[in-house]
């Protein structure tokens, strides 16, 4: 009998970041295994031990047989659990399903599906299996390089907090406040070529931003009318925002209305090209840093099931 005949349908298998949870892991580690048992799910697990173990962790566990997995952390583990499921060739990546189980600083992903910060909860979701077949972005630089995303990418001001984000993550849920602070203060704008539907744009920018879920930078909207299923990447261009801009239109960052000032341009695409003049630009997916420079985006239309409310 093979491995893959042992493993039951309905069980999971857990990949968890014990970084996570502002270094109180050990402690919602025995709350979790605890609920997880009070609801008879079958699972196995895995502690992620190094950068990006959570492709590994994942490939072995298809071939084991497992289909249905749980994210435990933050979006940067989220993001490599789906990189592992996009990467590996064993099957097909809508045969897959992640739950998650939130444990990181800023939870962006969850908040398109208002899937709470609560750990009983949060699996009590898991228990029901409501699934979402949703898109995944693609992400290729110069150098032929592949990577997925799930939530948000962009090149410019966000990829430079996102940088200076993780020297400040022991700040908790503030980091992200004062590394956007940092950056307005700090970030120089520069100019861009934007290639996608015939149309080429060269201007002088902020940021540009691929979204497929509505939030990023710990809860801010810079996606308009966002369907996380639809096909299409949703992209805003922030010109020449200055600081004053973005300080006197704070409350709208958080509740999406920043998309209709005029120095902001929105559109949607499957595909798109951005060419930083300067070429250490930073790319960032999920809150990770994945690279520097010019930058292709497509999307793989509804490719891996999430669990959801």
């Amino acid at each position: 009998m093979s491995p893959i005949d042992l493993i039951d349908a309905n069980s999971w298998f857990i990949i968890a970041n014990p970084t996570s949870g502002n270094r109180k892991f050990s402690v919602l580690w025995k709350e979790i295994q605890q609920i997880l048992n009070e609801n008879k799910l079958a699972y196995s697990f895995a502690f992620t031990q190094f950068s990006k173990h959570e492709i590994e962790l994942v490939q072995k566990a298809i071939q084991q047989g497992f289909r249905n997995f749980i994210s435990v952390g933050g979006d940067g583990t989220l993001h490599q659990v789906v990189n592992g499921i996009m990467l590996q060739r064993y099957v097909k990546t809508s045969d897959i399903t992640i739950g998650v189980i939130p444990l990181g600083t800023g939870n962006d992903w969850i908040k398109t599906y208002n899937i709470p910060e609560d750990i009983k909860k949060s699996i009590d979701i898991i228990t029901q299996k409501n699934t979402i077949l949703q898109d995944i972005g693609v992400l290729m630089q110069k150098n032929s390089i592949i990577s997925y995303f799930n939530n948000v990418a962009g090149l410019g001001y966000d990829g430079y907090i996102v940088q200076k984000l993780n020297s400040l993550k022991k700040f908790g849920s503030i980091a992200y406040l004062l590394a956007g602070l940092y950056g307005l203060l700090f970030y120089k704008k520069g100019n861009f070529k934007i290639e996608f539907d015939h149309k080429k744009i060269k201007t002088r920018s902020l940021m540009t931003i691929f979204g497929i879920c509505r939030f990023s930078g710990g809860g801010m909207q810079f996606t308009k009318e966002v369907d996380s299923s639809d096909g299409f990447l949703d992209i805003t261009i922030a010109k020449n925002l200055t600081l004053f801009d973005l300080l006197f239109n704070i409350q709208k960052l958080y509740n999406g209305k920043i998309v209709h000032h005029p120095k902001i341009e929105t559109y949607r695409s499957k595909k798109i090209t951005v060419v930083p003049q300067n070429p250490k630009t930073i790319i960032q997916a999920d809150g990770e840093l994945i690279g520097k420079g010019t930058i292709s985006v497509s999307i793989i239309e509804k490719a891996i099931h999430f669990v959801i409310i």
